[in-house]
Order: C-alpha cells, then structure tokens, then sequence
C-alpha cells in the first residue's frame, strides 16, 4: 500500500499540458492529486496552499511558465518575453512572502534570455524546449540540494536525541526529503533513534495535518503538540535540538518561517536549546538585507474563526490578526542549515562569503 512519501508532492505532465500535485489542503484525511493546466489554476493552488512550502512552489512556478508558455503564438523575441514576462508577473503576485517563487520565475526569464543570446536568432521552439529543461532542473537541484541539506544537518543531531520542528518542512514541502525534516529522515534511514515533536502550527495545522502525518509514515517516532506546550515540552529537557525550515533569509541571517517559529526560537534561547534554520540558498535573498524588510503575507481572518471548526469559534465581528510568518532575529539562530554547509554568526559575514550574487548569473 502507498504512503504519502510515495507521491511527488510536483511532477510535469508534459503530454497533457499540466503539472500534477498533491492537494495539501485534503490531507491527511485523503490523498488527492490534481492537474493544473490554466494560469489561474496554478494561481489558486498556489494562494490556496493545495501546493506550499518555499521549495515546492519554487518548483511549481517553473513548470508552471513552461506549462503557459509552451504554446505561444509569440512571432519575435519581443513579444515572447512580453508574453512571459506578463504570465511569470501573474503566477508570482499568488504569494509574496516565499522568494522561492520569484526566484525560480526570474531564473525561467534570464535562462531564455540567456538561450537567445547564445543562438543570435528567435527560435521559439527552441525556447520552450530550454524552459521545459530548465524546470526539470529546477525539481532536480531541490531534490539534491535537499540531500546535502540532511547530510549537514544530520551531523548536528546524536543518537537518542528528541528533536522539535515547526510547521511543515518535511517533502511535502519540497521534491524529496524536505529541509528541516531531512536531517530526520537521514537519521531514521541510518537507524539512528530519535524521537521528533511536531508544533501543531495554528492556525492551518500543518504540523499536525502535513509533519506528523508524513513522519509518522515513514516510520519515525512522532509526537504532535499544541503550539503553546513548546515551552513546556523544552523545560521538560525532552528537546535536543530545533530544525525548522524557511520562506526567506535576509541578507543579515533574519528568518522568516511559519507564524509562530520566532516565539519557538525566543523560548529555545531560554533554555539553552540550539535553534537551527534549514534553508536553501535559493531562499536567501541578498537584496533584502534584514528582516523587518520583508513582506509579510497577511491571511484571511476565516482561517482562524471558522477553518477546521464545525460552527464558528469566535464573535462575528471581531478583529483578527493573521499573519502566515514572523521573522526569527539572527541572533537567536544557531546555525543556518545550507547544501554548503552550516552558516554561523554572523550572519552577514558567513552569508556574503557564499557569494551567492556569482553564483546566480
């Protein structure tokens, strides 16, 4: 029988014009994979969290330019990248938070302009046929880079050790093994025993729902907690080490994660736990150089009075605050889990020396 881990939470239909995913927002009740074809489909699945977590959309939004521009009438280079330019504009208005999202759409565009330099004529063919092998890439290096990510992390974790997570940065996050929750699986494969605790994570419960849900599958020994039993969970002395995952990393080493990690963090500081953010370069993002700079996405206020609620939990009326994600201050990360290593403080020494700038032209 199949389990979870078994589906790719993104795949490219390339015969029906589609990418396929899990629907997220049906598990774990059912496991239900869908096809998206139009620009507003991905859009939707994209706002909506049918797919989510910063490397899984990162990955969504290349297969999906390549999915709306495979059949481009465009007659020159300038109407093909206008066309472009108008489809990737749209696909990343769905989410701001996540600079996966833009990050893979803007290394669509320069990967064309790149292909066209090169060829010195308009091949619109030929274009398509680049975006399509650019995608494929895309999926392939967050599957690595996720790879490289456990192999790191993993060195931070002993035998026997109770690890906390926040959120969902496991596979469902991303093409395979996940971010935070790489190191895990690693662990498990090498028969390693740990034991892992998953926050809840109010107010869409994706710890509960996607974490532990797909750690328990797997085998590995899970324990889900409301949020707010973190800080007694960690005085207990049950708590090791904390991996979470991230949407983005300013240039300075601020994380912003899942609503709630930073309060994770502040209590872990308080007991002395270390704090470790795994984080693909690709969600570093060198042009924002510190936390309060980036764009927190603000949610609708039916995601805390009435999802998941038979009838309505809180007075009509009220005011509600509902922001996706905080931003955890660098200074109390212990370390940023990359595919080139563990970044240390400080940060903005440790993330200028990968030179990510170089590496991205």
């Amino acid at each position: 029988m199949k389990s979870i881990l078994d589906y790719e939470t993104v795949s490219l239909i390339d015969e029906d014009d589609a990418l396929e995913i899990i629907d997220q927002t049906k598990l774990p009740g059912s496991i239900e994979i869908i096809r998206l074809h139009t620009g507003e489909e991905i859009w939707k699945a994209i706002y909506l969290l049918q797919v989510r977590g910063a490397p899984a959309i990162g990955v969504t939004a290349g297969f999906g330019l390549y999915v709306l521009m495979k059949h481009s009438k465009a007659e020159s280079y300038e109407e093909f990248m206008k066309e472009l330019k108008e489809k990737s504009d749209y696909l990343n208005s769905s989410r701001p938070t996540a600079v996966n999202l833009s990050w893979a759409l803007k290394r669509m565009e320069a990967h064309v302009e790149k292909i066209h330099a090169e060829a010195g004529k308009f091949d619109r063919d030929a274009l398509i046929t680049e975006m399509r092998d650019e995608s494929e890439r895309i999926k392939a290096e967050d599957i690595e880079v996720c790879r490289r990510i456990g192999e790191y992390g993993l060195s931070l974790i002993k035998d026997g050790d109770g690890i906390l997570t926040h959120c969902n940065a496991g596979q469902l996050a991303t093409c395979k093994y996940g971010t935070a929750t790489a190191p895990m699986y690693l662990a498990h494969e090498k028969g390693m025993n740990i034991k892992v605790y998953c926050d809840e994570t109010r107010p869409l419960l994706q710890g509960a729902r996607l974490t532990a849900f797909e750690l328990h599958s797997a085998g590995i020994d899970t324990t889900l907690l409301c949020d707010n039993m973190s800080a007694s969970l960690m005085k207990s002395g049950a708590i090791n080490a904390i991996f979470v995952g991230c949407d983005r990393v300013a240039a300075n080493g601020d994380a912003a994660n899942k609503i709630g990690t930073s309060v994770v963090a502040t209590v872990a500081k308080r007991y002395g736990i270390p704090f470790y953010v795994c984080a693909p370069t690709s969600t570093i993002d060198i042009n924002t150089k510190v936390g309060d700079d980036i764009n927190i996405e603000q949610r609708k206020a039916e995601e805390v009075t009435e999802m998941w609620y038979k009838e309505r939990m809180a007075p009509e009326g009220v005011k509600v605050y509902n922001p996706a994600f905080d931003v955890t201050d660098n200074e109390l990360i212990t370390g940023i889990v990359t595919e080139y290593g563990v970044l240390r403080a400080p940060y903005t020494e440790s993330i200028a020396a990968l030179n990510l700038g170089a590496k991205r032209k």
